[in-house]
């Protein structure tokens, strides 16, 4: 995502904070990094209170941490952290068939069938970080499905939470192997949609997801 400066000044806001969650979603900024508010209001010319209300978005999210004398730091990935996180997002991925679904419309077919398009396109280049970008935009393409704001918004702050840990370890895993995982996925949850299913689309999400925690995080946690 990139800068707009000539938006409103709340669309100025929001735009800001999302560029640099996605910075720190794709390790642009890596743990432990301090932001300097001084560089990113000179960068994204800015006055500080915008930035600050960003910034404070961001530790809301527990992307960042605001250390009295530091200044504001990119949090560490707390690996039993992600795991509970991740047991909490399958539970809701569930939800998302249940409570107040959409039903399904041809925009939102075109919308997949773009998406796993996409997959295709990566599975020849195989990117990390075209990768970590899908993923995402598959993921704001599930919260579509739901109408239920307050589900969406708490599944939203929840994958943020998590969106760090597939370039982090991806050096353990095939991409490769990941890739063709997730086309399956959404091959699957295309299936379900084409006859309406969205309680099937949802089971697929909490499947994937709970193979994705163990994929992730398997060996790596105490006990």
């Amino acid at each position: 995502m990139k800068w707009r400066p000539d938006r409103t000044m709340s669309d100025r806001r929001a735009n800001l904070h999302q560029v640099l969650r996605q910075r720190i979603c794709l390790l642009d900024y890596a743990p432990g990094t301090r932001l300097s508010e001084t560089d990113l209001a000179q960068e994204f010319g800015t006055s500080r209170t915008p930035l600050r209300r960003a910034l404070a978005r961001l530790e809301d999210e527990g992307l960042v941490r605001s250390l009295h004398g530091v200044g504001t730091i990119v949090t560490d990935i707390d690996l039993p952290e992600m795991d509970a996180t991740y047991a909490l997002r399958e539970e809701l991925a569930e939800l998302a068939g249940i409570l107040a679904p959409v039903p399904v419309s041809a925009k939102a077919l075109a919308t997949l069938d773009a998406l796993i398009a996409r997959g295709d396109t990566l599975r020849q280049g195989r990117d990390p970080r075209d990768f970590a970008r899908l993923n995402l935009d598959y993921f704001l393409f599930g919260l579509s499905l739901t109408g239920n704001d307050a589900l969406r918004e708490t599944s939203e702050r929840l994958y943020i939470r998590t969106a760090r840990i597939w370039l982090h370890r991806l050096e353990r895993l095939d991409l490769g192997e990941e890739i063709d995982i997730f086309l399956q996925e959404m091959h699957e949850t295309r299936r379900a949609l084409m006859i309406g299913d969205t309680r099937a689309a949802a089971l697929i999400r909490r499947v994937h997801i709970s193979m994705c925690r163990k994929r992730l995080l398997s060996g790596d946690l105490p006990g």
